[in-house]
């Protein structure tokens, strides 16, 4: 299915209030530390956990052909999972009774396990989706796999970069859609 508008489309419809967000989306997905399937296999499970189709579209028909199926793949399944992991973990730790701490979570995870592309890389997407979900126990799980699976901090640090600009991408548009005259 083809996007709505492209990702440079959609930044130019990023309201004057978010022109930081235009330079920073472009910025962002530009050299860094990260290889092309870890930027941009990031970009999507950044996009869809942002929870904007438009911009989700876009996202997925700008990395179109820059990184093969299995990370794309890995890409939905790290928003997915991260979408039901990050309420669960983040009640555990907020509630912070030990009592349900000490319970079994008694969720399927398998996908924690069996991803398509390989696991630091899927960890580090699940990471990004952890940042727009907010779920501290999740960022400190998937940061220590991703570091010692052999990934770097500037890596980890360029991975959240991302998060947070697409997620400041999805925020702005919405204000446009919101405040449109």
């Amino acid at each position: 299915m083809p996007p709505d508008v492209t990702l440079e489309q959609l930044r130019e419809e990023l309201p004057d209030i978010a022109r930081d967000t235009k330079i920073n989306l472009s910025n962002v997905l530009g050299q860094s530390s990260l290889t092309d399937a870890q930027k941009y296999g990031v970009a999507v499970a950044s996009a869809l956990s942002a929870r904007n189709p438009r911009l989700a579209k876009a996202i997925l028909a700008e990395v179109n052909g820059k990184i093969d199926a299995a990370v794309l793949e890995d890409a939905k399944a790290a928003a997915s999972l991260m979408g039901m992991n990050n309420i669960y973990y983040r009640f555990r730790h907020m509630i912070g009774k030990p009592s349900y701490s000490e319970k079994p979570a008694k969720l399927r995870m398998q996908r924690l396990i069996q991803v398509a592309s390989n696991k630091v890389d899927f960890e580090l997407m699940c990471l990004a989706a952890s940042a727009i979900n907010g779920c501290e126990m999740c960022l400190g799980a998937h940061e220590k796999v991703v570091l010692d699976g052999g990934l770097s901090e500037d890596q980890v640090h360029d991975a959240v970069r991302i998060a947070s600009v697409i997620h400041a991408a999805a925020v702005s548009l919405e204000i446009g859609e919101w405040t449109k005259p």
